[in-house]
């Protein structure tokens, strides 16, 4: 992919219910992430990235937070940006 394109994942992340809040005022704070749906225990993560590297390393993150149980990728994307 070339720097021109843009890679797009999406992330299961399961949670200690006690620890979610602090978990997803992590979460938010970090570029390119956002929350897209959550319960007690879950919450769906969107995240975009030049890389898939990118994107990988940020999973990695996610899953050393503390109140994190575990972090997975469900999807990924790789798109091409569109020049006239």
């Amino acid at each position: 992919m070339s720097e021109r394109g843009w890679h797009v994942s999406s992330a299961v992340v399961s949670v200690r219910p006690d620890m979610a809040g602090t978990v997803i005022e992590r979460i938010e704070a970090m570029d390119r992430t956002e929350i897209r749906g959550q319960s007690e225990s879950r919450l769906v993560v969107v995240m975009e990235g030049r890389t898939v590297g990118e994107l990988g390393d940020r999973l990695v993150a996610i899953g050393g937070i503390d109140g994190v149980v575990a972090a997975n990728m469900v999807f990924e994307q790789a798109l091409e940006a569109e020049y006239e």
